[in-house]
């Protein structure tokens, strides 16, 4: 039986997330708590892996009862706490002094920050995808590679690339439910897989494309054929979550069953 294997939030969009044993649906689909706050740089812009490789060496713990957010740098002994709402100044400038520039810590409880507007719902992997792509480089190890891809959802019980018959063609939607919480599969996102450091062990992987291609061609050879889950970069389904599931829960254990396939109410789907 398919069931929910863990969940992931991430408080603070591009830093570490944390497990927890349920999450709440919020109006806007997204979970509760997910990527509810973000740095961003005096222009707006987030401060995130993609413009900044700070963010990778930056390690986040977060009490979410307390709102108390510790910071640290890896490899280094001395954590940092600050309240999120009582100290924001404080964080603010301890963040500008690590990345060496002003930038403020905004937040949005309604929505979080999401990576795709049109799919706010959580991220669905499965556990078996990410032990299996860990397992193609070496020295990295499945905890590495969870917070390389950064799902919210893990799926259990199921073999990897399960999640590939989540999402659909152009026009369609895949429905499916877990424990009370009716999903809408839309399509496959794409993490920062394709970074060639490891970052857990400072190291470099100048051949890593070349891993992933002679993957892709070894285990499913009319990948390319299947319309946008076309590389082993996009491996994790965004959704969207109606309006009334909104106030409930999703909890580890629940299980997963996948409804059926409709059309889309949207003539073009988001990239």
């Amino acid at each position: 039986m398919s069931y929910v294997a863990s969940i992931h939030i991430y408080p603070v969009k591009s830093l570490d997330g944390i497990a927890v044993s349920q999450a709440t649906i919020l109006a806007s689909g997204a979970l509760e708590g997910d990527r509810s706050l973000a740095i961003c740089d005096e222009a707006g812009e987030f401060v995130n892996t993609k413009r900044n490789s700070g963010v990778h060496f930056l390690r986040l713990s977060f009490d979410i009862q307390k709102r108390i957010a510790g910071l640290k740098i890896q490899d280094t002994e001395q954590e940092f706490f600050f309240h999120v709402d009582r100290e924001r100044p404080r964080i603010e400038s301890w963040l500008s002094n690590y990345f060496g520039f002003p930038v403020k810590l905004i937040e949005n409880l309604l929505t979080g920050f999401p990576q795709d507007t049109a799919a706010t719902g959580p991220s669905i992997i499965s556990t078996e995808t990410i032990a299996e792509v860990a397992s193609w480089l070496p020295r990295v190890c499945v905890n590495e590679m969870r917070h390389r891809l950064r799902a919210n959802i893990e799926i259990g019980d199921v073999p990897a690339f399960w999640e590939d018959q989540l999402f659909p063609q152009a026009d369609e939607i895949v429905r499916f439910k877990i424990g009370t919480v009716i999903f809408e599969g839309i399509n496959p996102s794409q993490p920062c897989l394709l970074s060639t450091r490891n970052y857990a062990a400072q190291e470099t992987y100048p051949n890593l494309k070349n891993i992933l291609t002679a993957k892709q061609k070894q285990i499913m050879p009319d990948l390319v054929k299947r319309g946008p889950f076309n590389h082993f970069s996009r491996l994790i389904v965004k959704t969207r979550v109606p309006p009334q599931a909104a106030e409930k829960i999703v909890h580890i254990g629940d299980e997963v069953q996948i409804l059926g396939v409709s059309k889309s109410l949207f003539n073009t789907l988001p990239d």
